[in-house]
């Protein structure tokens, strides 16, 4: 069986803690290793997002395989290394439906991942249904293929990266819904109970 792909939303690559991590002062770990060999885009963007995306990670590298969606070079695996030049490369491009320098590379690799995707492989959006920013551009390439997990309506984002982290603790997968169709808003689900 075909392993599910998780396309994972990313982090914002500008602001306070994208310079305090490509500041050439920095000390600690991941901005040394960032400067020197590179580090992966999957630990720079937990870095970047905090709680949230390193649920996401998490969840997909547990479920599946992961792949996150980059400002300016599409789908690319959480595993690949980036360097302070290609953040701030990043940063300079706007996540907007209608930003070409944004969604042409990830229609490129949208259809190359789906070229090589069994019939059986599932895709999964671990990010925001609600805008059009990836969804648009996921559906033309994945259709009926992609899905979201059904917990997300109504979630805000500290809360889906809670509610991840669980599910791995636990070894459960969430129930996914097709994108195409799906009721992208909703009321906001009860709080997540505090784990000891």
């Amino acid at each position: 069986m075909t392993p599910r792909v998780f396309l994972l939303s990313p982090a914002r690559c500008g602001g306070e803690r994208a310079a305090l991590l490509c500041s050439p002062r920095a000390a600690f770990d991941l901005a040394r290793r960032l400067r020197t060999d590179g580090a992966t885009l999957g630990e720079v963007f937990t870095f970047l997002s905090g709680l949230y995306f390193r649920g996401k990670l998490a969840y997909a590298r547990r479920f599946g395989v992961p792949l996150v969606i980059t400002p300016d070079a599409g789908l690319r695996p959480a595993d690949e290394r980036v360097t302070p030049a290609a953040l701030r490369a990043a940063a300079r491009v706007d996540i907007h439906a209608g930003n070409p320098r944004y969604r042409r590379p990830l229609l490129a690799s949208a259809r190359a991942v789906a070229g090589t995707l069994g019939p059986d492989a599932g895709v999964t959006l671990l990010g925001s249904i609600a805008s059009d920013k990836y969804v648009g551009a996921l559906l033309d390439v994945f259709g009926e293929r992609l899905t979201f997990p059904a917990a997300f309506v109504g979630r805000g984002d500290m809360s889906r990266g809670g509610l991840l982290l669980r599910c791995v603790r636990a070894g459960v997968e969430l129930d996914y819904l097709p994108v195409a169709g799906a009721v992208r808003h909703g009321p906001r689900p009860p709080r997540l109970t505090r784990v000891p």
